[in-house]
């Protein structure tokens, strides 16, 4: 797709971008955020097109109307799946995967502002996020066992286990049931707890796209590259990639800046 950041008009979501931060607000409050068959591809497109997107440094991804997303919509999505043959539901869940493919593989942070509900394909967009700030009282639920599906849905299965663990994500995975926003923040799923989860959030998000953005992009990258590797694997991995971070202009201007006592001005080279 042809994109264009400050220009960008999505058709199914909200979209921002202020000082180097995209916002990305499901915008369906009415039916807490559901997610559709288009929304699910232009998300993916735009994930992808981030890849080469400079002037975006972070993404923050969040819900109107005081709900993060209630998943897929039953009527626009679930429906019409249970007439597809396996051709067209195999293409579906490929696109649905290929979307928390695009998330991993853009190189800016994304952090997922949660509240309310936050179920199924939204709780996998806050899953597949970097970093999750939730509202106290806000309700993650991986329950597509309720709907008589498996838990192994769009990376769940391979993910889920590495934030929380394996015994916590089998649970929630097998029953469908709601993990409490104490209980996400206990086990590792949210960074954070706060009220304003919008402005806790766009606060961090400020924060990070004043940083290094080559050197944050090479941090995630090597977040995921290093899940299946020795320890031996990944110092070599790392070694190379903190080498590329060394030779870029951030570097030299972050120690000038600390031999005059001064705070840096990253530029993203």
């Amino acid at each position: 797709m042809s994109f264009d950041p400050a220009n960008f008009q999505p058709g199914h979501f909200q979209w921002q971008v202020e000082d180097g931060v995209a916002t990305v607000t499901l915008n369906r409050p009415e039916r807490k955020n559901p997610l559709t068959f288009e929304s699910y591809d232009e998300l993916r497109d735009t994930f992808r097109a981030l890849k080469n997107a400079r002037t975006v440094k972070v993404v923050v991804i969040r819900g109107a109307g005081g709900n993060f997303c209630s998943g897929g919509d039953v009527h626009e999505i679930i429906g019409p799946l249970t007439k597809m043959d396996c051709e067209g539901l195999l293409r579906f869940t490929r696109m649905t995967g290929d979307l928390v493919r695009a998330m991993r593989q853009c190189p800016q942070p994304i952090i997922a502002a949660v509240e309310g509900v936050c179920a199924g394909a939204g709780a996998i967009l806050a899953m597949a996020s970097d970093i999750r700030f939730g509202r106290p009282g806000c309700k993650t639920a991986f329950l597509f066992t309720r709907v008589g599906l498996s838990g192994a849905d769009m990376g769940a299965c391979a993910i889920l286990p590495r934030l929380i663990g394996h015994g916590r994500a089998a649970e929630l995975l097998f029953t469908g049931r709601t993990m409490t926003s104490d209980e996400g923040l206990a086990w590792g799923f949210y960074n954070r707890l706060v009220e304003d989860v919008s402005q806790g959030a766009h606060a961090l998000a400020d924060e990070l796209a004043k940083g290094p953005t080559i050197a944050h992009a090479v941090t995630k990258r090597q977040l995921d590259a290093e899940w299946n590797v020795t320890i031996d694997e990944a110092i070599e991995m790392e070694a190379r990639a903190q080498a590329r971070c060394m030779d870029t202009g951030d570097f030299r201007r972050a120690y000038e800046a600390f031999a005059n006592k001064q705070k840096p001005v990253f530029q993203g080279n």
